[in-house]
């Protein structure tokens, strides 16, 4: 395998000249930072079946709740992490294992792009200065938005691309080979940033391969070399002990501090009087996960425990990203919440957590699983006398915000449709200024005459009437 020799000075001006003249997704429609910056905070009730808790779910449209969340003193830039998983652009409809819509994914290409990215830039706002952000999405857009994040948190701020095997091996019968992997983008806010690094347990058998010798006192051990690769000319580019780091690299510590680790027995000798470090295995507290992780899959079995809701994570997966990148007693986000697995896992991990989801099947699914638990896979099919787990969460440790509908909610209820191109004229304080077409401009005033909007209808024209609907917050 090839090592690349490090130049701090060549990396700090590439990533100074990335920073500035770097690489943009470009499409019809890009919104300008300050723009979603100001995007309408929505409006939202105390649900009185689950009105006290440190933790908030909200049913709602997440943009106005992540706009919201960012005039709120005790959420903005406290948040340490957020995870999302949102809808990966297929261009399909998804049901639960009940057959109940949960959700609809039907923004593609430039449309999908601008919707997420608005909020991953409200997102960035809400992250503490040690936050971290795991986006996941699938091989449809994930190189999309690994440009996208360059642009939002900066390519200095880019940790990781994780693979994941999401399922076992399929048999495709198109010309291709079998679709087994998603990935995580991982970016924190900065260089500082909050990291407990996850490792595997150690088995007997990966113990024995890695850790070969033994010394006189029965402890087991493994050599690695003491030079690290790039030409050093200070302390550690000197001779030590008579020798000089081999050619191109240098000590990877100050020979003083060699000649302590020698002195306790650290260092070994071989016959040849090259130096090895020591590395004793009761000095590891594991194998370092790496950025493939194949042990992370989906429900794949009758016997494992589900909500039942589709694109379900596994629970493991949410607990190592949670005890990576927070500690108990942190903030955590999922503003795309679908089974509330990253909210039941933050709650078992001692985490404070946010939930939004639009989805009223997310909110039924999440509300059940915190109630009453999850269920073996096996019973979605079978359908025999269930035993759920045990319940997750109570009543009194989260609150459930429901999302004010606005004038747009009173146009969708009644399948009012604003004729096509919508033809905004005017925003003010007042209100939205905009074409209607006459044909629905009766089922809108009567729909208004039983809410606190101010509907004024203006001028008509051939089919259409200019309407100023105040407080309208347009989708």
């Amino acid at each position: 395998m090839a090592v690349p020799v490090p130049s701090n000075k060549v990396r700090s001006q590439h990533l100074k000249n990335t920073n500035a003249h770097g690489f943009h997704l470009e499409y019809s429609e890009k919104k300008s930072v300050d723009e979603i910056l100001s995007t309408p905070t929505g409006k939202y009730e105390l649900s009185k079946d689950y009105p006290k808790g440190k933790n908030r779910l909200y049913h709602a449209d997440n943009l106005g709740v992540l706009a919201s969340l960012l005039e709120d003193n005790s959420v903005c830039g406290k948040v340490k992490l957020v995870y999302i998983d949102p809808p990966f652009s297929t261009a399909a409809s998804f049901e639960s294992r009940k057959q109940k819509h949960a959700y609809d994914d039907h923004l593609v290409g430039p449309a999908f792009v601008e919707a997420l990215r608005e909020r991953l830039i409200l997102i960035h706002r809400l992250l503490a200065d040690d936050g971290a952000l795991y986006l996941h999405l699938d091989e449809r857009m994930i190189f999309h938005f690994r440009v996208i994040l360059d642009e939002i948190f900066g390519s200095k701020n880019f940790r990781n691309c994780i693979t994941r095997k999401k399922c076992n091996p399929k048999n495709y019968t198109r010309k291709t080979y079998g679709n087994v992997a998603d990935y995580i983008l991982f970016y924190t806010k900065s260089d500082t940033y909050i990291w407990n690094r996850p490792v595997e347990v150690w088995d007997e058998a990966k113990a024995i391969k890695e850790y070969q010798y033994i010394d006189v006192d029965g402890r087991r051990y493994k050599k690695v070399p003491i030079h690290a690769p790039g030409v050093r000319n200070g302390e550690t580019g000197k001779e030590w002990r008579g020798k000089l780091p081999p050619p191109g690299k240098h000590w990877q510590y100050l020979p003083s501090k060699l000649d302590e680790m020698d002195a306790r027995g650290e260092i070994y000798w071989s016959s040849t009087g090259n130096p090895r470090r020591k590395i004793y295995f009761e000095s590891s507290a594991g194998i370092p996960i790496q950025d493939i992780w194949m042990d992370m899959r989906d429900a794949h079995n009758q016997n494992i425990h589900i909500t039942g809701y589709p694109t379900e994570k596994n629970p493991a997966l949410l607990t190592r990203i949670i005890e990576a990148s927070s500690n108990p007693g942190d903030l955590v986000m999922d503003c795309f919440a679908g089974s509330g697995t990253t909210l039941a896992t933050a709650s078992k991990l001692g985490r404070q957590w946010i939930g939004v989801d639009l989805s009223e099947e997310a909110i039924k699914t999440i509300l059940h699983r915190f109630m009453h638990g999850t269920e073996r896979m096996g019973d979605f099919v079978n359908e025999p006398e269930k035993a759920p787990s045990s319940p997750q969460l109570g009543h009194s440790t989260f609150v459930l915000f429901n999302e004010v509908k606005g004038n747009h909610e009173f146009m969708k209820q009644n399948d009012i449709k604003l004729c096509p191109p919508v033809s905004i004229i005017n925003k003010s304080e007042q209100g939205i200024l905009f074409n209607i077409g006459n044909s629905h401009l009766n089922t809108l005033t009567s729909v208004a005459k039983n809410s606190t909007n101010i509907i004024k209808p203006y001028t008509s024209k051939e089919s259409f009437t200019k309407i100023l609907l105040s407080d309208a917050k347009l989708a």
